[in-house]
C-alpha cells in the first residue's frame, strides 16, 4: 500500500511539474511572437526612411539625368536595371562600388560616361548611402 501511495503522489508531482514547464514554453513562446511585431514595424519604418534617402541621393546625384523610371534616356530605365539584375542575380551597391562590371548597357561609351559619373559623384558616398540608393531603386515598381 505504501508503494502504490508512493507511486500515486510521485506521478502526480510529475504531472504538475510536467504540464507547468509546457505552460512556460507556451508563455515564453508568446512572448517572443510579441517582440518580432514591433520589430517588423521597425524594419518597415526604417525602409521608408531608407527609400526616402535613396530617392534623394538618387535626384542629388543627377542619376535622374540619366536614367528615368520607366523611360531609357542616356542611360537604361530603373525598371529596366532592376530586372537585368534580378535576372543576373548581381548586387547594384558593387557596381556602384565599381567592384562589378557594367550588366546592364556595355557600350563602351555608355560605360564610360557611367565610370565618370561614378568617380564624380557616387565614390564619396558611404555604405548606407549606396543601399539606400538600392532600396529606392528597388521600391521602383
Amino acid at each position: 500500500m505504501k508503494n502504490i501511495s508512493l507511486l500515486l503522489v510521485f506521478t502526480m508531482l510529475f504531472t504538475f511539474v510536467a504540464c507547468g514547464e509546457k505552460t512556460e514554453k507556451k508563455e515564453e513562446k508568446k512572448i517572443k511572437l510579441e517582440k518580432k511585431e514591433p520589430e517588423a514595424e521597425v524594419k518597415k519604418d526604417t525602409d521608408t526612411e531608407l527609400i526616402a534617402l535613396g530617392k534623394k541621393l538618387f535626384k542629388d546625384k543627377t542619376c535622374t539625368t540619366c536614367h528615368l523610371v520607366d523611360s531609357k534616356v542616356i542611360g537604361p530605365s530603373i525598371k529596366d536595371i532592376n530586372k537585368i539584375y534580378a535576372e543576373q542575380n548581381a548586387d547594384i551597391v558593387a557596381f556602384l562600388k565599381d567592384e562589378l562590371e557594367p550588366i546592364v548597357d556595355t557600350n563602351p561609351g555608355q560605360v564610360a560616361i557611367m565610370k565618370a559619373n561614378l568617380d564624380g559623384f557616387v565614390k564619396d558616398l558611404n555604405d548606407k548611402e549606396l543601399q539606400a540608393i538600392k532600396a529606392y531603386m528597388l521600391s521602383v515598381n
